[in-house]
Parts: structure tokens; sequence; C-alpha cells
């Protein structure tokens, strides 16, 4: 059996005055539904059952303000277990306890607790001690609570030191991620300043250009007047001979060829007696007399200008 009201009926029927006992019940969970319907029950005893845990509900039952859970087989108590702030008398002999939950010290009314018989950790057996009468166990919940507040302020601090660490470690993410961020903000800057570096050059060239191809006209516009006002024309250069002309040459020289075979095979070759030949040959002799004549003159004319 689970629950009670199995074997006892309604709990209203278990309710007497503000107490309910609903110990040696079998009960392995807690009727959190039901025991939240009676905030009348601030004492409530669970007792000598095979409770092994604590539903997180449980500690919505803050009207309770006496609770036995003593000889069950509780290993552990809620996280919340603190919300539970009406609780004074708290029982938990004999269960499998080894640690309080931190918000344990949220318990500020608690005057009356019982640890013993539990496998509990070396410095919380130290602290809780004896609790073999009523002063032993009001000292116990006195200083359980001072050593949960210690607890939770340890925790505290730890909590306090990692979110420190962790934002300092944000802060130098956070840095990094602006100094890389600056720093490609300075090369794109840098990229932008030679790109238009570059670009101003080109424009620079291109207007030289322009101005050295306006200029050339204007100087070949102020050469030629000052070749009429003053200064002697220059030469125009000679002409180079045409094609048509090398052909003269090349035929004047083909006729004195023919012309030179002609007279050396009319005085040289039997042609000689033809008529043809007769009238070149005379014709040649004629010449060479001439030319004899006229170097005669000259040197006659040579050798009275001497004298």
């Amino acid at each position: 059996m689970t629950k009670a009201g199995s074997k006892g009926g309604n709990l209203r029927d278990k309710l007497d005055g503000n107490e309910l006992d609903l110990s040696l019940s079998d009960l392995n969970e807690v009727p959190v539904k039901e025991l939240a319907a009676l905030p009348k029950a601030t004492i409530l005893d669970l007792s000598c059952n095979k409770l092994s845990t604590l539903p997180s509900d449980f500690c919505g039952l803050t009207h309770l303000v006496k609770l036995d859970l003593s000889k069950n087989k509780l290993q552990q108590l809620p996280s919340d277990f603190g919300r539970l702030v009406n609780l004074q008398h708290l029982d938990l002999l004999n269960n499998r306890l080894v640690t309080l939950p931190v918000s344990f010290a949220q318990l500020k009314n608690l005057k009356w607790l019982d640890l013993k018989d539990n496998p509990l950790d070396p410095v919380l057996a130290k602290v809780a001690g004896d609790c073999l009468d009523e002063k032993q166990c009001k000292q116990c919940a006195n200083k359980v609570l001072q050593h949960m507040k210690a607890v939770q302020a340890d925790q505290e601090r730890e909590r306090q030191r990692r979110l420190e660490v962790e934002r300092e470690a944000e802060k130098k993410r956070e840095a990094k991620q602006r100094a890389k961020e600056a720093q490609e903000r300075e090369v794109r800057k840098r990229e932008k300043a030679e790109e238009k570096e570059r670009r101003r050059k080109e424009y620079d060239a291109l207007k030289a250009s322009k101005r050295e191809q306006e200029k050339k006209p204007k100087k070949e516009a102020n050469q030629a007047p000052k070749s009429k006002s003053g200064s002697r024309p220059r030469k125009p250069p000679p002409r180079k001979h045409t094609r048509s002309w090398a052909m003269l040459k090349l035929l004047l020289l083909l006729l004195l060829l023919c012309v030179a075979g002609g007279l050396i095979a009319c005085r040289v070759t039997g042609l000689q007696q033809q008529p043809l030949c007769a009238s070149v040959n005379t014709i040649y002799d004629n010449a060479v007399q001439g030319l004899r004549r006229h170097e005669i003159l000259q040197w006659v004319l040579q050798t009275d200008s001497q004298q």
C-alpha cells in the first residue's frame, strides 16, 4: 500500500486537532495533494514508513510546524527543503542521510533537530553531535543551522567567484573581439586608402597624357610662324628615289650593256664587214678621235694658263 487512506480512510478522519498521524501506514510516497488540502494540520507524523524520497512539491507544505520523518529510508531531502520556513521541530532519526541541502540554512525558526543514526558526512556529524535529550536536540538545531549558513555563504562566495571569473573571461573575449574588429577596420581603411591612391595616380597619369597630347598641335602651330617671320626655312629633305626611277636606271644599265656588247661584237668578231657593224665602228672611231682632241685641247689650255 502506498498512500494513507487505503488503510485509515480519509485523512480528515486521522486529523486530531492540528495533528495528523500517518505513522506506521506502510507509505512509500507522501500524499502531498491531500496534505495540502489540510492546512490546519501543522503537526505531521510520517515516521515508521518506507519513504526513500520526498517529492519537490512536499516543500510547498509551508504550514508545517512540526515534522516527524524518523525511521524511514530517506537518502536525501529536496533541494528546496528550506521553503518550510515555519518548521520548528524536525525529527530525521534513523534514515540514510549523508548531507543536508544548502537551503536548510533558511529554516530560521528551527528549534529542535535529531539526526542520530544517519551515515552523515563526518564534518556534519561532528557539528550535529548527539541528541540524547531536549537540550542536546536544541543545540543540534542551532549548530546545524549555523553550519549550513556557513556552507551556504561559502557556496555563495564560490558562486560569486565563478561569476567573476566568467565575467572577466567574457570581458577578455569582448576586448579581444573589439581588438580584432578594430584591426579589421584598420585593414579595410588601409586597403581603401591604397585603392584611392592607386585610382588618384591613374587619374593624374591620364590627365598628364591628355595634356601632352594637347601640347603637340600647339608646338607645331607655333613652329610654323617662326619659319615665315625671319629664320631661313629649312630645305625640304631630298625625295627618296621612287620605284619608277629605279626601274629607269635599270633599263639604262641594260641598254648600255647591250650597246657595249654590240660594239664588242662588231670589232672583235667576223661581223666587222657587215654594213651595220661598219657604221658602228666608224662612229666609235670618230668618238675616240674626238675625245683625244678634247684631251689635247685641255692639255694645251692647262699649259698656257701655267705660263
